[in-house]
């Protein structure tokens, strides 16, 4: 007997079906460039300059769901929703804060993975024309998004190593190219999915997709969906969907430590 879907995996698969439809479309669009008359394109623009739309600014959380695993700490041994293989189960099992903090891993759950989770303001900026920048009062942590290859030095940490593209689709005959900002990250310090020590392993590829959305009385949202793919400790990926409202200014920015409990 199959299993049926939750409306988070019916989410994901169709996203996954748009997105290889978009390829197809972008496939057969650059045969007929290729085909047709016309000079060779002009060099491709820095990634700020061909942004989708804009993310710059002050956001905070606004918590729709899960609301029970991000707003107060899970109990031990409660990894609903994860799907967990035994020895990511035992090492859940076997959370322990203190040893955590003796061992000043207080930022374990602050970890990318799990950081757009952690109720907070963001602060995303323009490092330069190919970096974005997000910074999370939460837990004061830092994500540097390459659009270029990223430097050295930045594997192995808590916030590893993210490549971002924009990921466009067309739209139609002399409509601008709709998409989304697309963010794979690698290269992470092992840590946990969520506070009371459910684990992602040093093996972990996170992909995240981060999208603008625009209400009609003028409030921005931008909408994160995750998912997280682990050989280790996970039978199947872990998504997550995570929502953020658009302040004006730095209203309420109030960088707090990680915290173990």
């Amino acid at each position: 007997m199959k299993t049926a879907l939750t409306p988070r995996e019916q989410l994901s698969r169709s996203a996954t079906r748009c997105v290889a439809i978009a390829g197809v479309v972008l496939a057969v669009l650059a045969d007929a460039r290729a085909q047709g008359p016309g000079g060779p394109p002009g060099p491709p623009k820095p990634a700020k300059a061909a942004a989708l739309y804009d993310i710059t600014g002050y956001w905070v959380s606004v918590v729709t769901e899960d609301w029970r695993f991000r707003m107060v700490t899970p109990a031990k041994g409660d990894y609903t929703g994860v799907f967990l293989n035994e020895p990511g189960r035992k090492l859940a099992d076997a959370w322990d804060p203190a040893k955590d903090e003796s061992a000043g891993d207080q930022c374990k759950s602050y970890a990318a993975p799990n950081l757009m989770s952690v109720p907070g303001r963001l602060h995303i900026t323009w490092q330069d024309d190919e970096t974005l920048k997000i910074e999370s009062d939460s837990g004061r942590q830092t994500r540097i998004l390459h659009f270029a290859a990223p430097g050295e030095g930045t594997s192995g940490t808590w916030q590893g190593s993210s490549r971002a593209i924009w990921e466009m689709v067309p739209a139609g005959r002399g409509a601008p190219p709709v998409g989304s900002l697309k963010v794979v990250t690698t290269n992470l310090k092992p840590g946990y999915l969520r506070k009371n020590g459910v684990p992602f392993s040093a093996n972990t590829t996170l992909t995240e997709y981060f999208d603008r959305v625009n209400e009609r009385n003028g409030d921005a949202y931008l909408v994160v969906t995750t998912t997280v793919e682990d050989p280790v400790y996970l039978v199947r990926p872990f998504l997550t969907a995570s929502h953020f409202r658009k302040q004006p200014d730095a209203a309420g920015w109030n960088p707090t430590p990680c915290s173990a409990r």
